[in-house]
């Protein structure tokens, strides 16, 4: 299993890095706010990975202060287009005022939620294999 990463366009306005653990599977993670204006970057990357062949996201949040609508929806996008890989979509380190956002608003019901990295991709391992 190897384990690269592989930086996107430092241009954005938001910091999207992806790591590829092996098995399908990366680790996309993001710094910044997730809004109107940036959501669409990174709905482009996470999909441009999930297109290359890894069918299992995971989304490292710790480095996000705020995510709009846009945002939430995003996720509901690209928890819908691993899906359809036949894959998943986890969120990680989700910071306290996204959790209670994420939680409120019911998309935690429809992705899993961890308390780290490494967790996700220890649950993401235990699963079925595919």
């Amino acid at each position: 299993m190897t384990d690269v990463t592989d930086p996107l366009d430092v241009t954005d306005p938001l910091d999207v890095t992806v790591r590829h653990p092996g098995d399908g599977t990366a680790v996309v993670t993001v710094a910044g706010d997730v809004d109107l204006h940036t959501a669409p970057i990174l709905r482009a990357h996470a999909l441009a990975v999930v297109e290359r062949g890894a069918r299992h996201l995971v989304l490292d949040l710790a480095r996000v202060d705020f995510v709009d609508s846009t945002g939430l929806s995003t996720l509901i996008v690209l928890a819908h287009a691993t899906r359809e890989a036949g894959g998943s979509l986890r969120l990680a380190d989700v910071p306290g005022r996204l959790l209670r956002m994420v939680t409120m608003t019911g998309v935690s019901e429809l992705l899993p939620v961890h308390p780290s990295v490494d967790h996700a991709l220890a649950d993401r391992t235990a699963g079925p294999s595919d």
